[in-house]
């Protein structure tokens, strides 16, 4: 062969294979877009069904988040798996009933700073299965579930941490005969609550006033670092519970007052990231959820928000305790302006996440999640068919299809005893979402079938020892 000639073909060699090598990384990353999707979940803390525009809320701003719905799925009967914030908590985390992992108590409600007890090392969390699946993992705001060394978010499957460790009104330093009062007018110094980085604390007490506005700098930061390689991040915000805080740009800036405030502030930091995934081009391959823990403190008055249309709030197994106003985004895969009133739970975004991202779900416990998938991509059936209410161990009530039957009701708060009701109390929540109309009477074979659902459930729960009974050793 000629020089000429052997120089050509050399040339058409390595074009050729060039070529291939970039049809390999291409296919590689749309193997990655349709196989690993990048997990964010942004959770806020006692926000009710009815708090934010989207959702119904006439004076409280939410764009990012309505933006987020246009683009994206809301769904209309999603519930968190516990009425108050370290047993739900737990089970987004573990795609579990707390009743299985002990991190639910009928003596202590969450655990405080002078708990000794904390997410158990079996559990197989979110996190951990995320990371077993080649994800970078990262936790960003409140925890909850233990403050020792063993139970942080670092010895849990994530590779890093930054916020505070249990709810922002604990660790309180205001003078306890000041009672409520120091809600009014929150200050800083009324409570010591440590903001932690991994494992140590960086400042006690944290300054509230800027938290939400630092979690976002800190989720947008990681979303940098980590663009090339699959991620999971867990943004947490402390807010809206109270003591309510908000950074100088959002003061009196809702006509809903400090509550709207703080919610708009939420809101702006959803858009921080939205926007930061579409800049990075990650948004197409990114899976975004919004939800809350449970529903808002009525107790607080103005302080708390509003379940909408539904019945009570935090605290309590009817529907304003539990069910929470949820999205889910992720453009190009979810149709936009998608709205599901399928049955799902904080639960079931364990299940999905890990599926999606082509990870294992633990097949040596009971998983409560379900796969959302179908309902997500398709529009399709929720595989849920049940929704067991608890409160701490007690088996409240139980939704099955459109039908809520309550066994046993009692007040979010205070010392009014449990009430049994036999029969239960019926509710069709599709036709009446405010649990006003008792139809029990006029219903006895679904009553007979939700008895059943309960004691079918009841069956596979293996009773574990309390976390939140452990007393902090000295």
């Amino acid at each position: 062969m000629k020089r000429s000639a052997l120089t050509l073909h050399l040339a058409h060699r390595y074009v050729f294979a060039l070529f291939s090598l970039f049809l390999l990384l291409a296919l590689d990353t749309d193997i990655y877009a349709a196989t690993k999707p990048n997990v964010i979940v942004i959770y806020a803390d006692d926000l009710g069904y009815g708090d934010l525009a989207c959702f119904g809320h006439p004076t409280i701003k939410t764009p990012a988040l309505d933006q987020m719905a246009a683009e994206g799925m809301k769904f209309t009967q999603f519930y968190s798996a516990a009425p108050v914030c370290t047993p739900s908590r737990a089970a987004l985390l573990t795609g579990r009933y707390p009743i299985r992992s002990g991190m639910c108590s009928d003596k202590r409600r969450v655990l405080f700073p002078n708990s000794g007890g904390g997410i158990p090392g079996s559990e197989v969390t979110l996190a951990e299965a995320l990371k077993a699946a080649g994800y970078k993992t990262a936790c960003v705001g409140k925890w909850h579930l233990g403050h020792l060394p063993q139970f942080l978010p670092t010895n849990n499957g994530f590779d890093s941490y930054f916020g505070i460790p249990y709810s922002n009104d604990m660790d309180r330093s205001a003078n306890h005969k000041l009672g409520r009062k120091i809600f009014l007018k929150p200050e800083v110094k009324f409570w010591n609550i440590p903001l932690m980085r991994d494992t140590e604390v960086v400042e006690q007490p944290a300054d509230q006033t800027t938290i939400t506005k630092r979690y976002t700098e800190e989720a947008i930061k990681l979303i940098q670092e980590n663009k090339k390689q699959p991620f999971f991040i867990y943004l947490a915000h402390s807010m809206p519970h109270v003591p309510l805080f908000r950074s100088q740009e959002f003061q009196d800036k809702s006509r809903r007052g400090l509550y709207g405030d703080v919610i708009e502030e939420i809101d702006w930091s959803v858009g921080q990231v939205l926007k930061e995934l579409k800049t990075q081009n990650l948004d197409q391959n990114t899976i975004v959820w919004f939800c809350s823990d449970n529903g808002p403190w009525l107790i607080f008055n103005e302080q708390g928000g509003s379940a909408g249309l539904l019945r009570d709030g935090k605290g309590s197994t009817w529907e304003g305790g539990m069910r929470e106003p949820t999205l889910a985004w992720w453009p190009g895969h979810i149709p936009s302006g998608s709205v599901s009133q399928e049955l799902g739970s904080t639960m079931d975004i364990y299940t999905t996440s890990i599926n999606l991202a082509g990870g294992t779900v633990p097949t040596d416990r009971m998983v409560d999640g379900v796969d959302l998938t179908p309902v997500l991509l398709e529009g399709g059936n929720s595989p849920r068919e049940e929704m067991i209410y608890y409160r701490g161990t007690k088996l409240m009530a139980l939704r099955k299809g459109p039908w809520k039957a309550h066994f046993i009701t009692k007040p979010a708060y205070g010392r009014e005893p449990f009430q049994d009701h036999d029969p239960p109390v019926l509710y069709h929540l599709e036709h009446d979402p405010s649990e006003k109309y008792d139809v029990s009477k006029a219903h006895p074979d679904v009553i007979k079938a939700l008895k059943a659902a309960a004691a079918k459930h009841q069956k596979t729960v293996k009773p574990v020892p309390s976390q939140l009974e452990i007393p902090l050793q000295e």
